[in-house]
């Protein structure tokens, strides 16, 4: 079950903004190879395989567009935590296409600190919406962290596919929390 949500303002500048250690790089034009790593790393323990399946073609297509922006979550050694897409193809929009952390990175307070800085890169003086999707497959807080960051749920819908694990995606134990359909 996907739900759809949306912030149609921009969300006041938070009193106290969350520190982190961490930092956000912006990949200009990251190679299909990297992205689809970063990608698995973040996505796979919730089955996350829409960017895996696609050509390197289509891959490149759309994390090159002009108006798609990818960031990288490393460290200071510049090892890769997290992942941030940015995607303003829809006039006057802004979708946060993808935003992730990796396993480890969770619960930290992390994930309050990439959300600020989502925030404040999709809101522009040509944005009026932010919109996210999440789904019963992502991590269980997932739709109660983007309501606490203000966006509002308008619309859910139920998608269907196979599952990535009996088609060979992924192997047979990756996310045991979620059963095998």
């Amino acid at each position: 079950v996907v739900t759809y949500l949306e912030m149609r303002e921009r969300p006041p500048a938070p009193s106290s903004p969350t520190i982190s250690p961490l930092k956000l790089v912006r990949w200009d034009h990251a190679e299909p190879e990297r992205y689809r790593a970063l990608f698995r790393l973040v996505g796979e323990p919730w089955l996350w395989f829409s960017r895996l399946v696609i050509s390197d073609e289509e891959l490149t297509a759309a994390i090159h567009d002009p108006l798609v922006e990818v960031y990288a979550v490393t460290n200071r050694s510049g090892n890769d935590f997290g992942l941030v897409e940015l995607d303003f193809r829809q006039a006057g929009e802004c979708e946060l296409a993808l935003f992730g952390l990796v396993p480890s990175m969770t619960g930290r307070g992390h994930g309050q600190w990439l959300m600020q800085r989502a925030l404040h890169l999709a809101w522009r003086d040509t944005v009026s919406r932010v919109c996210v999707h999440t789904c019963t497959l992502d991590h269980p807080s997932a739709l109660g962290f983007y309501r606490a960051h203000g966006f509002v749920p308008y619309e859910r819908a139920v998608e269907t596919f196979a599952d990535p694990r009996v088609i060979g995606i992924f192997d047979k134990g990756t996310a045991p929390q979620l059963p095998v359909i």
